[in-house]
């Protein structure tokens, strides 16, 4: 008898025991599923490391022609494009360029093309070649797109049509460079400018020699992808054939399908839509429905016309959309998915309550970086959570930073300080083969300047990733700010993001970008605010100093108020703080109605006389 009840005790208990670890974890299911997915997934990279020959990107690309050639894979403005008629596009391509610009095995092509099927098969064929891409953003000009490649060594350029202008430009120090310039046109009368289109044409289209790229392996670089260049010349991520995979694997975590459409509207010169859009959708063996700029009005009829169920966002795009007119139809889609980073939290609530039940996948992570986080569980407003087994393959931490100094904090001795959970910290990352750090092409300065030495113990190496971040009770983590853009005032933190989300609750605020300016004979810097106002509403200035004064300190009050007709954007839509940071608030300088916070009246317009008693020092702010 003692026995049966000792027997139905244990039972009992073990019974017991999931609904005891949920009732602690409500996650844990989510948790557990992200673990087996994560395994898997180590399993896959494992299992490519050691394969002889290496098994890369384009021989998944391959497999999939071989299994199902006749899916779709592009679908282009009003064109359609198989996985075989791919293949065969990009083999006419890799021949055509072999015969007009002989390329060895490692050599770097650069691209300067928009969001077309042509940048797709070129960089298919540079792979097939063994060459290298480097993706060039098309908006540089001049000085930065000479730098780009000088940064990488690359002996050809292909350009587009479009982009020919740009090249002209600084055509005469290319060839004194010796690279060779191509332009996709069937002819060209410039001299020093050979056409590509019509060598395309006559080119065959059987397959190439996989000898032609023999010598990859999973540390090779596989693409060049530029920073975006804002506070300076755009440096050169190396994304080597690893990195790569493990990009491209993100849409197995966030939970994309085979028979999934993914729309990429984003810069297939960016991270974001080239690593986890274009080659994640390889991975999966999935359409992608490519458009070349994204645009906010056509975005729900094209997801509806293409029958499209996984999105990507980037920066402010999610705020474009719920800013568009509301109409009767704006849940009438198939967008099961939305995957991507930079939203913010109130867009996210507004987001789904206009356009309905989507999965939104927030992500982190950096182009250059060694870590990341997604949040599979959906939490609103989170860009990631904690989880052991990720931690334990990548450690990282959180410590502590002097916005004022630039530096981490360090304790007696000499070592840095992690901060406790509900505390911000900078986000560092040990270096190490499960999360390496290739660092800038030809940039040994910027490259150390990411990395740590001696932070917790002598000659430990970290990444520095220059973002400030925050990890709850739960292990769920929010960026705070970038380490540039948090400011100090009065001896105080100012989080830009924070004070940027407090601003757009304002009623006539479509758009805010917070960021500090210097004032003469003051310390730090002030908290000022360019505003982007909604279509037909003006700047509300009593209603705007009720919100700041009721929600924020004192000491995070924009004291300064910019109205613009457009807030300055980088190409994947990052806000640009530098430049204005440098235009500060002075009115004979600024054409931009300027508004100046008065403690006594709320914001008043800004004058030459009071710009003058603030430089002076008869105005102490």
């Amino acid at each position: 008898m003692m026995i049966a009840y000792l027997l139905y005790t244990v039972f009992a208990g073990l019974a017991a025991l999931p609904f005891l670890l949920y009732a602690r974890n409500p996650y844990l299911l989510k948790d557990l599923s992200y673990v087996a997915t994560a395994l898997k997934i180590a399993g896959h990279m494992n299992k490519f490391t050691r394969r002889k020959p290496f098994y890369s990107i384009l021989d998944c690309f391959l497999d999939k022609v071989a299994r199902q050639p006749h899916k779709s894979f592009i679908v282009f403005e009003e064109g359609s494009y198989t996985y075989s008629q791919a293949d065969r596009e990009s083999s006419r391509v890799a021949r055509a360029l072999s015969t007009s610009a002989p390329l060895d095995q490692g050599d770097t092509v650069a691209l300067l093309l928009g969001n077309e099927p042509q940048f797709v098969w070129l960089w298919l064929a540079l792979a097939k070649l063994g060459c290298t891409a480097a993706l060039l953003n098309y908006n540089i000009r001049s000085k930065s797109l000479l730098h780009c490649f000088s940064c990488c060594d690359a002996r050809v350029l292909v350009a587009g049509a479009e982009f020919r202008g740009a090249v002209e430009e600084v055509l005469p120090t290319l060839h004194e460079q010796g690279v060779r310039v191509f332009v996709l046109g069937e002819d060209c009368d410039v001299e020093g400018i050979e056409s590509l289109s019509d060598k395309i044409q006559r080119a065959s289209d059987q397959p190439l020699s996989p000898q032609l790229r023999a010598n990859i392996n999973i540390k090779s670089p596989a693409v060049y992808i530029y920073t975006s260049g804002t506070t300076g010349l755009p440096k050169a991520a190396v994304i080597n054939q690893e990195r790569l995979w493990r990009a491209s694997f993100l849409q197995s975590i966030a939970g994309v399908r085979s028979d999934d459409i993914i729309y990429i509207y984003l810069p297939l010169y960016h991270s974001a839509g080239f690593l986890m859009g274009l080659c994640g959708a390889i991975e999966k063996g999935i359409t992608v429905v490519l458009r070349r700029k994204f645009s906010a009005s056509h975005f729900w009829n094209d997801c509806r016309k293409y029958n499209v169920t996984i999105i990507q966002y980037i920066g402010e795009i999610m705020r474009y959309l719920c800013n568009t007119p509301k109409r009767d139809n704006d849940r009438d889609h198939k967008v099961r998915l939305a995957l991507g980073n930079g939203i913010r939290l109130d867009t996210w609530a507004d987001f789904l309550q206009r356009f309905g039940d989507i999965r939104v996948v927030e992500c982190y992570g950096a182009t250059e970086g060694n870590i990341g986080f997604v949040n599979y569980i959906g939490k609103i407003g989170a860009i990631g959570k904690e989880n052991f087994l990720h931690k334990m393959a990548c450690p990282y931490a959180l410590i502590r930073y002097d916005t004022e100094k630039e530096e981490p904090v360090k304790d007696s001795r000499g070592f840095c300080i992690e901060v406790p959970r509900g505390e911000t910290g900078l986000l560092v990352a040990k270096i190490g083969e499960g999360a390496p750090f290739s660092g800038y092409a030809k940039n040994r300065q910027q490259t150390e300047k990411k990395k740590l030495r001696d932070v917790f113990v002598k000659g430990d190496l970290y990444y520095n990733s220059g973002d400030l971040l925050k990890i709850d009770s739960e292990g769920f983590i929010f960026f705070q700010d970038r380490i540039g853009d948090t400011f100090r005032w009065k001896g105080e933190n100012v989080a830009t993001t924070e004070v940027a989300g407090h601003l757009l609750m304002v009623d006539c605020v479509e758009e805010a970008n917070v960021y500090g300016v210097k004032v003469p004979g003051h310390e730090g810097r002030i908290g000022m605010a360019a505003l982007k106002l909604k279509e037909n509403m003006d700047f509300d200035s009593k209603a705007t100093y009720q919100h700041v004064k009721n929600y924020l300190p004192s000491y995070a009050r924009p004291r300064f108020i910019r109205i613009q007709n457009a807030l300055a954007v980088t190409g994947t839509f990052k806000q640009i703080k530098m430049k204005l940071a440098e235009e500060g608030f002075n009115p004979a300088v600024i054409r931009d109605c300027l508004f100046y916070l008065d403690d006594n009246k709320g914001y008043v317009p800004m004058t030459q006389e009071i710009f003058d008693s603030i430089a002076e020092g008869r105005i102490r702010l």
